[in-house]
């Protein structure tokens, strides 16, 4: 059978970071030049390793991102920030800060980095969460997100500001997610009723797009489980589940095809993911494969001789 497209991206990526292993441990001419066999044969083999390499990049550079929020934190201009982008790497921090969610994100009141969940208490035993690479404002009547996901409790009247629009909550729970193109907004507790027009109920999840807020359906209740760090899983396709777990981890966290339909049920502790990795291997028929320590996949079990 014809292996399909997504089948066959996975498996050039899989190909792309077994080489990059073999050509950073030992290996002679033999190997190299296999290498650029395989990487000439074919124009996606060279995507796939661009891939890889860009990934590996940003193992290397972690400690740029970190001196520059910590330089605007301390109120250092755009312009200087640029000078110091430009001697640590030929301007790529500032390329990292507009492609995650630009100077804004990371000038904000409260943030968090990759894998962090954050709770703030606020004004009058109100409570906000921030999700996994999140960042927001917080005013005496308002709150942006600029960046990721949120929670807020016990705020009603409160003004919420996204890139997709502004919101007002008559309520004591809702949640925003920032997605490519719009928010999703989930009313677990009251009124969300957006500026532009549109309004969701107790129950219900919508997405908010140009200002205005339209249905999607009624929330899934285990959506506000991350808050207290786990991943609920409720007959849930592993290849949604991977993707929602990659959210908290560095590097590269895939699954195959031929395995992303499996259904996962359970609850995961987000803090500790080689408990994850361990249940799956022991509860469904995969295996998880490194062949990177920052290059991970779900692949199928290989039967046993």
């Amino acid at each position: 059978m014809k292996p399909s497209g997504e089948q066959l991206a996975h498996d050039v990526l899989q190909q792309a970071a077994q080489w990059f292993a073999t050509l950073q441990g030992d290996h002679g001419a033999t190997e190299r030049a296999a290498w650029q066999a395989w990487l000439g044969a074919r124009p996606e083999h060279r995507q796939a390793w661009n891939r890889v390499e860009a990934i590996s990049g940003q193992f290397a550079r972690i400690p740029q991102p970190v001196a520059a929020h910590q330089a605007l934190r301390q109120g250092v201009s755009r312009r200087q920030l640029l000078s110091l982008g430009a001697v640590l790497g030929g301007g790529c921090l500032l390329a990292m800060a507009e492609r995650s969610g630009g100077w804004q994100a990371m000038r904000a009141d409260r943030s968090t980095a990759l894998g962090e969940i954050r709770q703030v208490p606020l004004p009058g035993g109100a409570r906000l969460w921030l999700n996994t690479r999140s960042a927001a404002d917080l005013g005496p009547a308002s709150i942006t997100l600029y960046r990721g996901e949120l929670l807020l409790e016990g705020a009603t009247g409160m003004r919420l500001a996204t890139p997709d629009g502004h919101l007002r909550l008559d309520g004591q729970r809702v949640g925003l997610r920032e997605y490519p193109g719009h928010t999703e907004v989930i009313a677990y507790q009251g009124t969300v009723t957006a500026e532009a027009g549109g309004t969701l109920l107790t129950g219900q999840r919508g997405r908010l797009r140009r200002g205005g807020l339209s249905p999607l359906g009624p929330l899934n209740p285990g959506a506000q489980a991350w808050t207290h760090g786990v991943l609920l899983a409720d007959d849930m396709p592993l290849g949604a589940f991977i993707q929602e777990l990659s959210r908290y981890r560095h590097g590269y966290l895939g699954c195959d095809p031929r395995v992303a339909e499996l259904r996962l049920v359970g609850a995961f502790p987000l803090a500790e993911p080689e408990r994850i990795f361990a249940a799956l291997e022991r509860t469904l028929p995969l295996t998880v494969r490194r062949p990177l320590p920052w290059w991970i996949t779900v692949q199928p079990r290989q039967p046993t001789a």
